[in-house]
């Protein structure tokens, strides 16, 4: 990859991050899982870059990506073991957009009964201010759904 293709990346990657997270962490409930799920993403970007560069929607390939990592990594079975331990790990900060739309009991409660697919749509519809089109091609759905 030529040198401004990188630069452009890492400048994508940078501007990117902060909702791909939201997006992840709103899905996964876990701040360390939505990290990965993001590095993943961006990996994933960087090898086909040259040729997402050249669309017209990069943040839109990336949200799809997000939502293809998701799927992946649910379907592992390596990741369904839970690993106990006696030591909590570090409490990270929350982003307050995340915590607004779980700061309310009967939101977060409503929240929990939803499906990964529907709490997805939601999360991309509501927090990250996504259109109906652009969430419906994000999630791989038709408008209609």
């Amino acid at each position: 990859m030529r040198t401004e293709q990188v630069d452009s990346f890492r400048a994508f990657a940078a501007s990117a991050i902060p909702s791909l997270r939201r997006t992840a962490l709103g899905m996964t409930g876990d701040p360390h899982a939505a990290d990965d799920l993001v590095q993943q993403t961006l990996e994933r970007m960087y090898a086909a870059w040259p040729r997402i560069e050249s669309g017209s929607a990069p943040l839109a390939y990336a949200r799809k990506a997000l939502v293809h990592s998701l799927i992946d990594d649910k379907r592992r079975w390596w990741r369904r073991a839970v690993t106990l331990t006696d030591d909590l790990p570090e409490a990270g900060t929350p982003d307050a957009r995340i915590e607004a739309v779980g700061a309310d009991a009967p939101v977060r409660a409503a929240l929990t009964t939803l499906s990964r697919r529907q709490r997805l749509v939601v999360l991309l519809r509501h927090v990250e201010g996504l259109s109906v089109t652009e969430t419906a091609a994000a999630t791989g759905l038709t408008e209609a759904n």
